[in-house]
């Protein structure tokens, strides 16, 4: 529906050629695919129409313009149609992808999906390497494919990788950096200086797994906080990021506290600031990445399962990730490193109890104990175990919500 000749087009005067030329009939339904639904005029009217007045018709659409899909949607669609969510890839579907399949049987709930994980240690060199390409290519089939492809071929990967990835990143600030900055948030919400918003998202890009702070932003970028504000919630509408609010007992104190940022993909911040395969040689960076990488494969799972997903932090102690389930709530620490401190979680336990037991660090190069069979109450997981897990989790929760 982008294509020039049928932004200007009549929707209903389409639709209704198809159900023509079908000999479409209630019993007999005409079945059309849209892509980029919200380029045709009127689209939302014409669906509520098109549901209201029964055409003998059903209809799947996509859209990448995501801001413009969530505005005008709010009124037609109530009951008339269903919204899902494609997310990027997960480091399981990845794998599938490229080969290297690493099957899991979810139980019911993630912290009994975590119990049940067979003792053992960190990955093999070929899954940490996949996924250092998973952290720099990020979770797009398209540019996950040729991965797979060079290595069927019989090419070497490693001299491949680099080539790749800046052909990937290059499609990533294209398609999905520019393209929101400079066309989707401003037709949907009336931007008129774009270039404001590119800034703060590059501030955004530098800051990201660190806490949102609308007065230091505004000062920075030299806007006012209620602009900026207003501008972080047109890029999470659009879904580059996401932002977490910090756990508590108290939905009020929840609203007020200070909000964690990540990158619905780590890459998509990776091409902003045209990081190339440098953070792989920063520790600090790949420190950074890793906890986007594990922070929004756990938002996948809470947005496919309705549960909410918070960050902790009292003080000087923290907490990266709360997965509120309220069958069995669930806290992870994510690092780089095994010897990091488990002071946050301690603290966090000592203040809720309701985690002993169920509290993780979560490294690379650590060896998985349950967290029920420590004295502390806080186990291990080795992060593409933990990836994994939660991948797997996460499509049996968007199956079970698709009934």
């Amino acid at each position: 529906m982008d294509h020039p000749l049928l932004q200007a087009a009549d929707l209903g005067g389409l639709i209704r050629t198809v159900g023509s030329a079908t000999g479409a009939t209630p019993d007999r339904p005409a079945y059309i695919m849209l892509d980029e639904l919200v380029y045709a005029r009127d689209w939302d009217l014409w669906l509520k129409a098109f549901h209201d007045d029964r055409w003998p018709i059903r209809i799947a659409a996509t859209s990448s313009a995501t801001a413009a899909l969530k505005q005008r949607r709010l009124e037609s669609g109530v009951g008339r149609w269903t919204e899902q969510r494609l997310m990027p890839c997960l480091f399981d579907e990845f794998l599938d992808l490229v080969g290297e399949p690493d099957q899991l049987s979810p139980a019911p709930t993630l912290a009994a999906t975590l119990h049940d994980l067979q003792a053992g240690s960190p990955g093999s060199p070929a899954i940490i390497r996949w996924r250092e390409i998973f952290l720099l290519t990020g979770g797009f089939p398209e540019l996950i494919v040729p991965h797979r492809q060079r290595d069927l071929q019989g090419n070497n990967l490693e001299l491949e990788f680099e080539g790749l990835l800046l052909k990937s990143q290059r499609v990533l600030r294209d398609d999905a950096v520019e393209r929101a900055i400079y066309k989707d948030i401003p037709q949907s919400f009336g931007l008129n200086d774009p270039m404001k918003l590119e800034r703060l998202l590059y501030t955004l890009a530098g800051q990201m797994t660190g806490l949102v702070s609308p007065t230091a932003l505004a000062r920075n970028l030299g806007l006012s906080q209620p602009t900026v504000d207003r501008y972080v919630s047109y890029l999470e509408r659009a879904f580059l990021v996401l932002t977490l609010p910090n756990y508590s007992g108290s939905e009020a104190r929840i609203q007020r506290r200070g909000r964690k940022l990540y990158f619905v993909d780590g890459a998509i911040r990776n091409a902003a600031l045209q990081r190339g395969v440098a953070p792989l040689g920063d520790p600090r960076e790949l420190g950074v990445l890793l906890e986007n990488l594990a922070a929004t494969s756990v938002h996948t799972l809470a947005a496919h399962a309705g549960i909410r997903l918070h960050h902790w932090h009292e003080g000087r102690r923290k907490v990266d990730l709360i997965f509120d389930d309220p069958r069995q709530p669930l806290a992870f620490e994510i690092t780089s490193s095994s010897r990091h401190s488990r002071a946050g979680l301690k603290a966090l336990i000592e203040r809720h109890g309701r985690f002993r037991g169920h509290s993780y660090l979560v490294a690379p190069e650590v060896s998985l104990q349950p967290a029920d069979a420590t004295k502390t109450g806080i186990g291990t997981l080795p992060l593409d175990s933990f990836l994994v897990a939660v991948g797997a989790q996460a499509k049996r929760a968007l199956l079970d919500r698709l009934g």
